[in-house]
């Protein structure tokens, strides 16, 4: 009888030689997977290519692209057409007429350059090239104080401040005392300039070194409207809990003045690079731009601060005289910052980076997109990083707020229209001009009010009930001029 042969997986040589193989096999794959993370921990760290030198007078955005190859990449993007139902962050697709769109504009801007030409924003690609087009500068000569947030200026302030006397040279750091004399100097006398000559001292629209130091790559503010803006709402009463730097400031001995670029977290600067030109701003020839920033951001503030703001021939602050009520009225910029400052992701430490510029992934290497646009167009990075629901729900919640904005803003432009409309047949009736000027007050109080969340352009998303309450507070406001109308006995216009 034979004896039955000893299985081949079951011998001791053979489990041994699986063995050591398993074991060679299972130690190639660790150090694969090692050298694939140590690669990707080494790409991780290189965010940058010194491929060139950069300082303080690079402004063309292609030099900077040398060394961040993917952020200007994104930056170029910014040209792409696209659009959302209510224009988003402002990059629309081609400019469209606002007035076509709504005609109410024309009556409610009558007299003013925007009753002329207003289209819907594009990409910041264009933000230059548009302004230097648009009628409201073509056929309504500007100043040089417009090119404040539409072009790369920090460079030709400073030139221009040198040529007017201030000290040091543009090797200078820009946060050392003879930059910023410069800066400031600069900026005074392009403000004064026509625009047309005040164009030619620009290339670029919004570039790099407007937001980053040419060092480091840190983050800085260089607007000097937003400059001297930010120390006057620091040195204001008004609460900023969403900005700690400021609230930690107020708290010390003020023995310097508050420097967002000495005192501001990243985090609040990211916030900020935008809140140099996303505000509510004067931009005109009476006098220097400035932000209206010294009694706090909300609509009420502002308006308060400029009625009592006095221009050099004594007469009280207003944008233009309407042409067919003869009201000092008030124009409204784009106050993105201050309506974001009412709501609850500035509460929350979100900031303007975070959902228009989200965080990006290119292999190992983690960067904020600089592609500025609608977070509606990427939620995934925008929005569901934070709140865990479905795309199309959070689509749904921003349309539903932007929607009831649309709504009750309609409603207030028809409310001030028919107040502009009563007005001139009061006038047309012999009403004494003595007696209108409490309804022109009335109309200045509610045509701001409109505008500023008009002007806006996140359609109330920024902060809902503050939109809410603004716009509620527009239409009462032109509803009680029509009733001093009615008491005055000034006749109505009739309803078509």
């Amino acid at each position: 009888m034979t004896e039955n042969p000893t299985p081949m997986l079951s011998r001791p040589y053979v489990r041994m030689g699986l063995i050591a193989g398993g074991a060679a096999l299972a130690t190639v794959l660790v150090m694969s997977l090692y050298s694939s993370i140590s690669h990707r921990k080494a790409e991780a760290r290189q965010t940058s290519f010194k491929l060139v030198d950069l300082d303080e007078k690079t402004v063309d955005p292609a030099q900077w692209g040398k060394n961040f190859p993917r952020q200007y990449e994104a930056y170029q993007r910014t040209s792409e057409r696209y659009g959302t139902k209510y224009g988003g962050a402002g990059s629309e697709g081609m400019p469209t007429s606002r007035l076509k769109e709504d005609p109410r504009l024309v009556t409610i801007f009558d007299g003013y350059a925007f009753a002329i030409d207003f289209n819907q924003r594009r990409g910041h690609a264009y933000m230059l090239e548009d302004q230097r087009n648009t009628k409201r500068v073509t056929t309504k000569p500007q100043t040089g104080a417009c090119m404040h947030c539409h072009a790369s200026n920090t460079v030709a302030y400073r030139e221009m401040g040198i040529q007017k006397g201030a000290p040091g040279s543009l090797d200078e750091a820009f946060a050392s005392p003879n930059a910023q004399s410069q800066l400031m100097a600069g900026f005074e006398a392009i403000s004064k300039l026509p625009y047309a000559d005040a164009t030619k001292l620009v290339k670029h629209p919004v570039a790099c070194i407007d937001c980053h130091e040419p060092k480091g790559n840190s983050l800085r503010v260089t607007k000097p409207g937003f400059i001297r803006g930010i120390v006057a709402l620091a040195n204001s009463t008004e609460p900023v809990p969403h900005l700690p730097s400021i609230e930690k400031w107020r708290k010390g001995d003020r023995s310097t003045p508050y420097d967002a670029n000495r005192d501001a977290s990243r985090q609040e600067l990211r916030s900020m690079v935008c809140g140099q030109c996303h505000v509510e701003y004067y931009c005109g020839p009476k006098t220097t731009l400035f932000f209206p920033w010294n009694n706090g951001l909300k609509v009420e503030q502002i308006e308060a601060y400029y009625d009592a703001y006095k221009f050099a021939d004594g007469h009280r602050f207003f944008d233009w005289q309407h042409a067919k009520t003869g009201a000092e009225v008030l124009k409204a910029q784009h106050p993105e910052f201050e309506m974001w400052s009412q709501g609850v992701h500035a509460r929350s430490g979100v900031s303007c980076a975070d959902c228009h510029m989200p965080y990006v992934r290119e292999g190992a290497i983690k960067i904020s997109s600089h592609q500025v646009r609608s977070p509606l167009l990427d939620v995934a990075r925008s929005c569901q990083t934070c709140h865990r629901f479905p795309e199309e729900e959070l689509k749904a919640r921003v349309t539903a707020i932007q929607d009831r904005t649309k709504a009750l803003m309609d409603r207030a432009e028809d409310a001030v229209v028919q107040l502009i409309n009563d007005t001139v047949a009061a006038k047309q009736a012999g009403v004494e001009a003595s007696k209108l000027t409490p309804v022109l007050e009335l109309q200045r109080k509610a045509q701001w009010r409109l505008d500023f969340v008009n002007a806006e352009n996140s359609m109330g998303f920024h902060a809902p009930q503050e939109a809410a309450r603004i716009l509620g507070e527009a239409i009462d406001y032109a509803r009680q001029g029509q009733v001093v109308l009615r008491d005055l006995g000034a006749p109505k216009v009739a309803k078509k």
